[in-house]
C-alpha cells in the first residue's frame, strides 16, 4: 500500500525522523511498525501565521510495498571528429546544458568561452574584491559557468512551460548537487558547491569528446548567404561552423554592438534597475518567523516583495539570505553589484536586489531623457529615438555614474535605507559584507528620478507588509543593474535568428531567460529544435 499525504508540521518535528514518522502513522492510519519508507516529494516553509510550519507532500510506503529510489542516469554518447559539430558561444548554463544535450543526441559540442576556467576565475575575482583590479573577460559574470557559478545558485523558476525543469535539476544532481533540490520549493546550491558541479559538467563534456576553449572571445562573425560560416576570436583565429548557439549572457555588450553595427535584427526590451538592500539576517528572521532568535531548525529566512507604483513594478530580485554583496562589473569604470551566498547561508547579513521596471518608453526618446532633480544631471545616452541599444546606453550611463560616485576604485555608493526615503545623506554607514568598501552618497542624486521615486514609495509599502523592513539598520548599496538584458536578439518559432539561418540565440543574453534553470532549459530547447529539424530532413 502507498498513501499520499500533505501535512504541515513544526520545524522541530520535521527535523526529527522518529517524531515525524509517528505523526505520519497517526495521519494515515498505517501502524508505525508497518511503515516501510516515507518519501518526501515537496517541502516548503510557511511563515504566514505566528507559528511557522513546514509543509510537506509525501508518499508513505507500507511493508507490503517496495520503495525504489530513482537512479539518475543520462545516455551521453561518445562523439568524435566525424560527428556533426554544434558551435556554442558561451559556457554559462545555456551553453553547458546545451552541450550536454548535444552528447545525448550524438552531436559534438564545441564551446568557445571568453573567460577562464572556474579555478582561474577565482584568482581574478579575488583581485577585483581585494585590489579593485578588473579583468573584463574573467569576473563574476564571465568565465566557466557564467554569472551563476559564484552566486546563491537559486534554481527556482516559473518557466515550467518552456521545458523540463525536473530534467535540469536531475542534471545538476548527476553532477554533484544535493538531491534536495528536487524537493525544496525554493531550491539553491550555494557558491561554495557550484564551482565543483560546473567542473564536473566540464569533465563530462570533455570525456565524451566535446571541446571547450577558454580565453576565446568571439569578436566577429563571417556571414555568407545568410549563414555564419566562421567565427573570429580576439587573436584573429577563425573557427569554421555549421550551426551556432549564441549563449553569451546578459553582459556581453560587444555582441549586441556587433548585431547593431551589421544591421541584424535586435530590439530594445524592458529590464529592471535599482539597488541591493542589506539587512541584518536576524532582523529578516524576526520579520518572517515572528520570533528572535530563529529556531535552530529553521534556515535563514528569505522574502519576496512586490509593489506597483504609478503603474510601474518594483520587486525584490535574487534575494540572498545569509549572503554577501559582491562587485559584479564587467566593464572598466562602471560599478555593478550583485549578491551571493554559500550553501549554509550563514552570513549575519541578508541582501536582495530591489529593482524598478525600466520600460522601453523610459529611454526611447528625448522627451523622456531622465534627469536627477538634485543635481540636474542628464542622461544624454537616452536621446536615441528607436535605437535598439538605447537601453544598453542607459544602463552604461548609470553604471558609470555609480563608479564615479564611489570614488572610481570599485567602492560602492551606500545610504541607510530610512535616510534614503527621507532624502538625507547618511553621516555614518553600517557594517557591510561588501569588501571593497562603501562611500556615503545620497542615491536620490545618482539614480534617475523615476527610479528613486518608485523606490521610495515601494519601501513605504514594503514596511506595511513586513513591519521593521524600513529601518536605518538596513542600507542601500548600488548599483543593481544586471537583472536581465536590455536587448533581445531576435529569433523565430524555430528558434533561429531571422537574418542568420544557422544561428540560435539562447538564454539570458538573447533576452529569453532569467536565471540558471530557465537559461539551462532554453539552451536544451534549442538543441532539441536542431535535432528535430535534422530528423525532418
Amino acid at each position: 500500500m502507498i498513501k499520499s499525504l500533505e501535512i504541515a508540521v513544526s520545524p522541530e518535528i520535521a527535523a526529527n525522523p522518529e517524531q515525524f514518522k509517528r505523526l505520519v502513522s497517526q495521519k494515515t492510519g498505517i501502524k508505525l511498525s508497518e511503515i516501510n519508507h516515507i518519501n518526501i516529494l515537496k517541502r516548503s516553509i510557511d511563515g504566514r501565521s505566528k507559528h511557522v510550519l513546514i509543509r510537506l507532500r509525501v508518499e508513505v510506503f507500507s511493508k507490503d510495498s517496495k520503495f525504489e529510489k530513482e537512479v539518475i542516469r543520462f545516455d551521453y554518447k561518445k562523439v568524435d571528429e566525424k560527428s556533426r559539430e554544434i558551435l556554442i558561444i558561451g559556457a554559462g548554463p545555456a551553453g553547458l546544458f546545451a552541450a550536454l544535450k548535444c552528447l545525448e543526441h550524438g552531436l559534438k559540442p564545441v564551446i568557445l568561452e571568453r573567460g577562464k576556467s572556474v579555478s582561474e576565475r577565482k584568482k581574478d575575482i579575488a583581485a577585483l574584491s581585494a585590489k579593485g583590479i578588473l579583468n573584463e573577460n574573467s569576473n563574476y559574470c564571465f568565465g566557466e559557468g557564467g554569472a551563476g557559478t559564484f552566486s546563491d545558485g537559486k534554481l527556482f523558476t516559473r518557466s515550467t512551460k518552456r521545458g523540463d525543469v525536473s530534467g535540469a535539476l536531475k542534471t545538476l544532481i548527476f553532477h554533484g548537487a544535493d538531491e534536495n533540490i528536487l524537493v525544496d520549493a525554493h531550491p539553491h546550491i550555494g557558491s561554495d558547491k557550484l564551482p565543483k558541479i560546473i567542473q564536473n559538467i566540464r569533465e563530462t563534456i570533455l570525456s565524451y569528446g566535446g571541446e571547450i576553449r577558454f580565453n576565446t572571445q568571439v569578436c566577429d562573425f563571417v556571414v555568407k548567404n545568410r549563414k555564419i560560416v566562421a567565427v573570429v576570436d580576439q587573436n584573429g583565429s577563425s573557427t569554421p561552423c555549421e550551426t551556432v548557439l549564441l549563449c553569451t549572457g546578459h553582459s556581453a555588450n560587444d555582441i549586441y554592438e556587433w548585431f547593431h553595427k551589421n544591421n541584424y535584427a535586435i530590439e530594445a526590451k524592458p529590464f529592471a534597475m535599482g539597488v541591493r538592500v542589506e539587512h541584518p539576517q536576524a532582523l529578516i528572521d524576526k520579520i518572517q518567523y515572528h520570533s528572535s532568535p530563529r529556531s535552530p531548525y529553521l534556515e535563514a529566512a528569505t522574502y519576496s516583495l512586490t509593489a506597483q507604483v504609478n503603474g510601474r513594478g518594483v520587486f525584490s530580485f535574487c534575494m540572498c539570505p545569509g549572503g554577501v554583496i559582491i562587485p559584479a562589473s564587467t566593464t572598466e569604470r562602471t560599478l555593478v553589484v550583485n549578491g551571493m551566498s554559500n550553501s549554509q547561508r550563514n552570513s549575519p547579513f541578508a541582501n536582495s536586489g530591489i529593482v524598478v521596471t525600466v520600460d522601453v518608453d523610459d529611454f526611447a526618446g528625448a522627451d523622456v531623457a531622465s534627469t536627477s532633480s538634485a543635481t540636474g544631471h542628464k542622461f544624454p545616452e537616452l536621446v536615441e529615438g528607436n535605437n535598439p541599444l538605447s537601453g544598453l546606453r542607459f544602463r552604461e550611463s548609470v553604471e558609470k555614474r555609480f563608479f564615479e560616485a564611489g570614488g572610481e576604485n570599485y567602492q560602492a555608493p551606500a545610504q541607510k535605507l530610512y535616510d534614503f526615503v527621507k532624502g538625507k545623506i547618511s553621516k555614518t554607514l553600517n557594517e557591510s559584507t561588501y569588501h571593497r568598501g562603501l562611500v556615503s552618497v545620497d542615491f536620490n542624486t545618482i539614480l534617475p528620478d523615476f527610479i528613486t521615486s518608485a523606490l521610495r514609495s515601494a519601501f513605504l509599502e514594503f514596511d506595511k507588509k513586513k513591519r521593521g523592513f524600513l529601518t536605518n539598520d538596513a542600507m542601500l548599496i548600488g548599483l543593481e543593474s544586471r537583472t536581465s538584458s536590455p536587448v533581445r536578439i531576435s529569433r523565430n518559432e524555430e528558434r533561429r535568428h531571422p537574418n542568420l539561418e544557422n544561428l540560435y540565440p539562447c538564454g539570458e543574453g538573447a533576452g529569453y531567460a532569467g536565471g540558471i534553470t530557465s537559461s539551462a532549459i532554453d539552451g536544451v530547447a534549442s538543441i532539441l529544435a536542431i535535432v528535430s529539424e535534422q530528423k525532418s530532413r
